[in-house]
């Protein structure tokens, strides 16, 4: 009936893997981080159906009405994803090879097993990563050099990326901790600190320093349950 959308991710995703899955019943990852894109076709396919009615009388003209919306998803998810992805590597003037760098980077950090948010803010301060394996020290190579051939002053592209790439996110961890003191003992104190500290998620301060930090091995691997 068109009355909700299937969405699916309820988590923060800390190490990058693109089959990030945090649903207890999504056994098959229907929803992993990287089957996003499928997914929100599949969405807007479902709120189409629920629209026929709205866009032809006739029954197979409004189906071809749809489709020819709907075909045109894939690309504009694409331009989007590249757009941002661009800004979150500094790279202000576009060219036809973003797209390799940008999944060789991806591909890194997966096989690495790199936080994603901390490992954006890494390049954005220090333009390099601690520990970096031998392949993703060739590809710092490639993207500093990239860089500094878009004739752009480094404050421009640092200042790009900060707005781009948060210090801070609502890590699974903290949240769980926030919700359980208020449970447990009815202690608003680590929400509303919480709450403080994800209301300027590019600052980084002494504040907000645990926060950034990835969840424990303690806490790992993070489930979510319906209803949550």
């Amino acid at each position: 009936s068109g009355e909700t959308i299937d969405y699916g991710p309820c988590a923060f995703m800390d190490t990058y893997a693109a089959m990030t899955v945090f649903s207890s019943i999504d056994r098959q990852g229907r929803y992993a981080f990287g089957n996003q894109p499928p997914i929100a076709q599949w969405n807007l396919t479902r709120f189409a159906e629920t629209l026929l009615p709205l866009l032809h009388p006739d029954t197979e003209a409004a189906i071809r009405l749809a489709e020819d919306a709907l075909h045109g998803f894939v690309h504009h998810y694409e331009e989007a994803w590249l757009t941002g992805m661009r800004a979150k590597l500094g790279l202000l003037v576009p060219t036809d090879d973003d797209v390799e760098l940008i999944r060789q980077l991806l591909t890194l950090m997966q096989q690495d097993a790199l936080d994603y948010t901390n490992s954006f803010r890494a390049l954005t301060l220090t333009r390099d990563l601690a520990d970096a394996s031998d392949e993703m020290q060739a590809w710092l190579t490639g993207w500093r050099a990239r860089l500094e051939s878009q004739a752009v002053a480094p404050e421009a592209i640092e200042e790009a990326m900060r707005q781009a790439n948060p210090a801070v996110i609502p890590r699974n961890h903290q949240v769980e901790a926030a919700l359980s003191a208020v449970v447990s003992t009815g202690d608003l104190g680590p929400f509303e600190r919480l709450l403080k500290v994800l209301q300027k998620p590019f600052e980084e301060t002494t504040e907000n320093v645990d926060y950034r930090a990835p969840a424990p091995p303690s806490a790992q691997p993070y489930q979510t349950f319906c209803g949550t």
